[in-house]
């Protein structure tokens, strides 16, 4: 297999000599960036061939691992879509390191660990044994957590580092017990065996459980995203956009192979479980990006948004499919499908905007930029094309992807289960409050950074980054764009990816490439191209009115400035005062304070404002099992004190302890 030889190829880039002697070359810096970027490219059109030629499952195996074991390796349609999709943003990334690179304080820390963790996700995805999967997952953690560690000089790197972590060793031990679980009849780790082992409805449970909450946690889901806010903004920008839009795709992998490949049937109540905890991510992450002040971590909070959507749309899938619907399982399926490939360009797009911010600018605080459009226009148009393509506007490409999600959603009445009925109904307001947020939160992120007057003389001095960041930009947005107007594009090479997944076949690829037309959405369709012609007709009838009917008198006045004579940066909107009507709506959600110190009359004293929110989840889930262990751990330490007698007693107990358990498991 070629892909195999591809991926071997992409870790050696860490091991050149110029890396390890030289990191902070051009040589160096070149051969890491460039070198990947060549190879993920050709990873990435290894797997559109494969996937367009619908070709047979491809197998290999290695002689390494545990004694007498394999190391095995499968390419099929699953694992080849998310290569393509892997493949692509790190090819991104590594372009744009090229230019990004030349501002990295430490690079010998970045450098040897950027390939590995490519590599590491590509293995991931090819794993065909639980032994291979858990290492490379495990792998891929480490290696981000050190690229995570690379800015550790800033204040928080360091608690996210931790954080992550903890929360990585977690997930990987929720999936070592579920494939324990799915290994228990056959005794057999590798997935042929797995496929054809006999579970009892309760180790299905468990099992799916355990999946489900291990691949959720690196996803992202929520209550276990805290980390995920604060890890992906601690890492260079570049990496931020690979552990964002990339990493949580690899997690979405494993939580699809574990539920529909290797458990099997999804019961339909398990597909409402996941229903309902997609729609609440959805909300919860957009309503926390809306409040948040730090561009990148506001980028963090909307992938927590956009992964529940997916998850939303699986179990959707999983839902109809029970139910015998495969024809709308299949449309429910395709939209998750489609939104995991969508937002891997629009959230790269964006966090690599985002870097090309900081690095103009020198910070991420919403409160200190402003004017960039003027400075950074290429940079600009780019993002404001990702803004919209993640606020789902047509004709971009998230809105195909979320507009097909609707379409399913909406057959949530023809489910049998009242539950599901119900369950259908909320998640259509929760998808449709997500939507309405996002539009809200990218307009407060993009008016704040790019429009009105600079907040500070860093914004005023900011000028465009080099051409490799730009190019790559600019690639993103067309490629939004593409995928919007030609959604079919993307449809196409998923050919009997459903079929093959969940046993109902995805989007039809007999629709047209003018009109995307569901059989399954009962007749609702969707042209990209017509909208893309309406749209640009009406902006250029408009530009003709305003300068053909309006008057040609030019005049001039001062902006509105609040009142003030003068206009100055502090008058403009910041970015707090954009979502404080948000912020007290949603108060008791996200636990918002807002405390004002008014003097008294005749005081000289400044009048203050501060408002503050918290993540509840922190407060209900991460600070009680942190006091937990913190009193666990120093009531198990006082054994270190006690005399050669106790210790003696209790050696004997347990012991005795174990005698007995012997004696009545026998």
């Amino acid at each position: 297999m070629l892909i195999p030889i591809l991926i071997a190829l992409v870790p050696l880039l860490a091991l050149g000599p110029a890396t390890l002697i030289a990191p902070r070359s051009a040589a160096a810096h070149w051969g890491v960036y460039a070198g990947t970027a060549a190879l993920s490219g050709l990873i990435a059109a290894a797997a559109l061939s494969h996937l367009l030629l619908e070709s047979s499952p491809q197998h290999a195996g290695l002689p390494i691992g545990l004694p007498w074991l394999t190391a095995r390796f499968r390419l099929d349609s699953l694992s080849a879509f998310f290569l393509l999709v892997v493949n692509g943003g790190a090819a991104a990334a590594a372009a744009y390191g090229i230019g990004y690179g030349r501002h990295e304080r430490e690079p010998e820390r970045v450098l040897p660990a950027f390939p590995l963790f490519i590599a590491a996700m590509n293995l991931t995805l090819l794993a065909d044994d639980a032994f291979s999967f858990l290492v490379s997952w495990e792998t891929m953690s480490l290696t981000s957590w050190v690229l995570v560690l690379a800015t550790h000089r800033e204040p928080d790197t360091l608690r996210a580092a931790q954080l992550y972590l903890i929360m990585a060793s977690g997930g990987t031990l929720l999936l070592l017990l579920a494939f324990g679980v799915l290994a228990q009849v056959t005794g057999g780790y590798d997935f042929d065996s797995i496929r054809t082992s006999a579970l009892t409805p309760g180790a299905a449970a468990l099992a799916l459980a355990l999946g489900f909450l291990g691949t959720g946690s690196k996803a992202g889901l929520v209550p276990l995203h805290a980390w995920l806010p604060l890890a992906h903004p601690a890492a260079p920008s570049h990496v931020s956009a690979l552990m964002s839009g990339v990493m949580t795709k690899v997690a979405l992998y494993g939580m699809v192979r574990i539920l529909f490949d290797l458990v099997g049937e999804v019961p339909w109540w398990w597909g409402g479980i996941m229903m309902a905890l997609g729609g609440a991510t959805a909300v919860i992450g957009v309503l926390f990006a809306t409040m948040e002040q730090d561009l990148k971590r506001l980028l963090a909070y909307s992938t927590v948004e956009n992964i529940g959507i997916v998850v939303t749309g699986l179990g959707l899938a999983a839902a109809f499919r029970d139910n015998g619907m495969n024809e709308i399982a299949g449309l429910a399926f395709a939209a998750a499908l489609l939104h995991i490939l969508n937002h891997a360009v629009f959230k790269s797009l964006l966090f690599l905007g985002a870097g090309a911010v900081a690095t103009a600018t020198g910070t991420r605080d919403l409160g200190r930029l402003g004017g960039l459009i003027g400075r950074m226009p290429q940079t600009a148009f780019a993002m404001l094309v990702g803004a919209g393509a993640i606020a789902a506007l047509p004709p971009l490409n998230g809105f195909v992807s979320e507009w097909l999600l609707f379409q399913a959603v909406l057959k949530g009445p023809l489910l049998p289960q009242w539950e599901l009925k119900i369950a259908a109904a909320v998640v259509a307001a929760l998808l449709a409050l997500a939507a309405a947020l996002a539009a809200s939160c990218f307009v407060r992120a993009f008016g704040i950074a790019f429009l009105g007057r600079p907040r500070s003389p860093e914004a005023a001095a900011a000028v465009e980054v080099e051409p490799a960041m730009r190019w790559t930009l600019l690639a993103l947005a067309a490629l939004c764009l593409l995928l919007g107007v030609l959604p079919m594009l993307a449809l196409t090479p998923m050919g009997r990816l459903g079929e093959a997944v969940i046993g109902a076949a995805a989007v039809r690829t007999d629709s047209s490439w003018l009109w995307l037309t569901p059989p399954a959405a009962g007749g609702n369709s969707y042209g990209g191209v017509i909208v893309l012609a309406v749209i640009a007709g009406f902006g250029v009838l408009t530009r003709i009115g305003i300068h053909n009917l309006a008057s040609r008198r030019l005049r001039r006045a001062a902006p509105w400035a609040c009142g003030f004579d003068a206009p100055v940066a502090p008058a403009q909107y910041s970015a707090s005062s954009f979502a404080q009507p948000l912020r007290r709506v949603f108060a008791s959600l996200v636990r918002a304070e807002e405390r004002v110190e008014m003097p008294e009359p005749g005081d000289l004293r400044a009048a203050r404002f501060a408002s503050s929110w918290r993540d509840a989840s922190w407060d209900l889930l991460y600070q009680p099992v942190g006091a937990a262990v913190g009193w666990l751990s120093l009531t198990l330490n006082q054994l270190q004190f006690l005399t050669i007698r106790k210790y003696l007693s209790l050696m004997f107990a347990a012991l005795v302890g174990l005698l007995f358990l012997v004696a009545v498991t026998q």
